[in-house]
């Protein structure tokens, strides 16, 4: 145990080096970098700079589809809880989509998992939005969401031509990327093997974007559409669902 926990602190002194630029960044904005207790990873709260409470995560990957480490970003907005829109690296889309696939037709299963994350899940419960306007997110994304028209309002020119120029440098072609609008904030999630302080302000600028885009939706949904009803009309009365960390 001993041993353990010198290994730790040590592997804090070498990070807090390491991320001293990520830390005087955080801390210029008002936020704060804390190290994980077993020193693989941090947390950085901003609560200052996008247009809700923002928290930034680094560490060990939560899902199956990134080996390794990942980023984790999350902006609190209190959305409109129907507002359920995946935007997702197209590499990444087919390979999920073949797993939920195996896992939906193997006979010693009745039913999908129920720890299989919403973005799997969604690529099976919910419609492809198939007309994305903008030429190069339409080659290196897919998107699908409650229905086609809420996913086309929330994939703006903004938020466009923000994911068009990360592809430029951060979101290269294969590398595993999820934009998600859910229970009332937007989230993101990649890989990252290193951290690196012009990525993470790269990817924070598109969250931006699509924290942005989804408040405008929230309005219009709020002044009554237009949107179908096919989907819900709930979507006016409907309470929010609990929260839930960007670690989730």
């Amino acid at each position: 145990m001993v041993i353990k926990q010198i290994k730790q602190w040590f592997t804090v002194r070498a990070n807090a080096a390491r991320w001293r630029p990520l830390t005087e960044w955080a801390e210029e904005r008002g936020g704060q970098l804390r190290h994980a207790r077993d020193g693989r990873g941090f947390v950085i709260d901003l609560p200052r700079l996008l247009p809700g409470l923002t928290r930034i995560e680094w560490g060990p990957s939560q899902r199956s589809y990134i080996s390794g480490f990942e980023l984790r970003m999350r902006c609190e907005l209190k959305l409109n809880a129907d507002m359920q829109m995946m935007l997702i690296e197209r590499s990444l889309m087919d390979q999920l989509e073949r797993s939920v696939f195996e896992a939906y037709t193997d006979t010693l299963r009745t039913r999908a998992d129920t720890d299989t994350p919403e973005e799997m899940r969604w690529l099976v419960m919910f419609p492809k939005q198939t007309a994305i306007d903008a030429k190069l997110v339409r080659q290196r994304f897919g998107a699908v969401g409650v229905n086609s028209e809420l996913c086309a309002a929330w994939l703006d020119p903004a938020l466009s031509e923000r994911l068009g120029q990360a592809t430029q440098d951060i979101l290269t072609e294969g590398r595993p990327f999820v934009l998600m609008s859910l229970r009332g904030n937007v989230y993101l999630r990649t890989a990252m093997p290193q951290v690196s302080l012009p990525e993470v302000q790269g990817l924070l600028q598109v969250l931006e974007a699509a924290a942005h885009s989804a408040q405008a939706v929230h309005l219009r949904i709020g002044e009554g559409g237009p949107w179908p009803t096919t989907t819900s009309v709930a979507w006016h009365n409907r309470p929010s669902e609990g929260d839930y960390s960007a670690s989730a």
